[in-house]
């Protein structure tokens, strides 16, 4: 991939685990991301954003993992360690819920990539957002 992706405009085509590993990879969070205006640095797992907190301004749609062609994505996690789905260090499987229902975002501030979901229950609408950490992106289907 030569052309950064900063520049590079969001496919409506689902990222692969591959491409989703090299997007992270290719990034690097600026030196003061930790005091960037996004405040994402504090979400290593799934943490709740209110449209409010979400800091629309800063952030830049780069991909998706949802596969328009899936009315319903499974529910189904992933989690051959034993962690859990609000586990810090659980693997991030591309297929798997909650990230078959993820866009990803990139703070033009600092750089910092995360995926975002929206979780519907009965009552509410909770969207959630969490770092992207290429160490856990697994190519598992």
């Amino acid at each position: 991939m030569n052309t950064p992706a900063s520049t590079a405009p969001a496919s409506k085509r689902p990222l692969d685990a591959s491409e989703l590993k090299q997007l992270a990879a290719t990034t690097e969070p600026a030196a003061a991301a930790e005091a960037c205006a996004c405040g994402l640095h504090r979400a290593a797992a799934w943490e709740s954003i209110t449209e409010e907190r979400w800091p629309q301004a800063l952030m830049q749609k780069v991909g998706t993992l949802r596969d328009e062609d899936i009315a319903e994505p499974t529910f189904e996690e992933w989690h051959p360690g034993g962690t859990r789905y609000d586990s810090p260090d659980a693997p991030i499987s591309v297929r798997h819920f909650p990230f078959n229902r993820c866009d990803v975002f990139r703070c033009n501030a600092c750089g910092r990539l995360v995926l975002r979901y929206t979780e519907f229950g009965g009552y509410y609408i909770d969207h959630r957002v969490r770092l992207l950490d290429p160490a856990l992106v697994t190519s598992q289907t």
